[in-house]
């Protein structure tokens, strides 16, 4: 028997209400959970969709998860779906940011918060990197690929121009090349 719609409502609203409540580190660092709840532990969506929810999230403006949850929420219950994803995702980081405001304002200055939040930040980098593997293992297939992404870095990094343009760019080589041109990606 099914889940009620109701039920996989829920469900969304708890899914992504862990992923907001125990990441710490912001979209980056959710990237790796929200691919092992979505994708591997229930199977609402593939591998290769995930990479493309988080192209497009990246894409959009905004928080790139809660961009994620939208898309995904979307995806598995339309507009209801989306709503509670949406809600999920951000009530935790409501909550405990109004606690610590309340909480920190005395302590602010401590040299011992302070060097606990050195220590977090070094964890959550960790967490952003395994995201760029990650993402990179399924979104670069080929060698116009591995060009997208070099050249991507290099441009933002080296020459400071804007990631948009980036992405922009990377989307109308991919389409010239692989819509137009009817090139074949590795794998497909």
């Amino acid at each position: 028997m099914g889940e009620t719609k109701a039920a996989k409502l829920f469900k969304i609203f708890m899914v992504f209400f862990r992923i907001g409540a125990f990441t710490i580190g912001g979209g980056y660092a959710m990237i790796p959970l929200i691919e092992q709840e979505v994708v591997d532990k229930n199977k609402w969506v593939t591998e290769e969709e995930i990479v493309d929810v988080f192209a497009i999230a990246q894409s959009a403006p905004g928080a790139i998860a809660i961009n994620s949850s939208v898309l995904i929420g979307y995806k598995i219950e339309g507009f209801k779906g989306a709503v509670a994803a949406l809600l999920g995702i951000i009530s935790p980081s409501f909550f405990i940011i109004l606690l610590i405001a309340i909480a920190l304002q005395g302590f602010k200055d401590n040299i011992y918060v302070k060097k606990a939040f050195w220590g977090i930040r070094a964890g959550v980098s960790a967490l952003v990197l395994l995201s760029v593997i990650k993402l990179s293992k399924s979104a670069i297939k080929d060698t116009l690929g591995i060009i997208i992404a070099a050249a991507s870095f290099l441009v933002i990094v080296v020459f400071d121009i804007h990631s948009i343009l980036a992405i922009v760019s990377g989307c109308i080589i991919g389409l010239v090349v692989y819509g137009l041109l009817g090139y074949k990606r590795s794998g497909e």
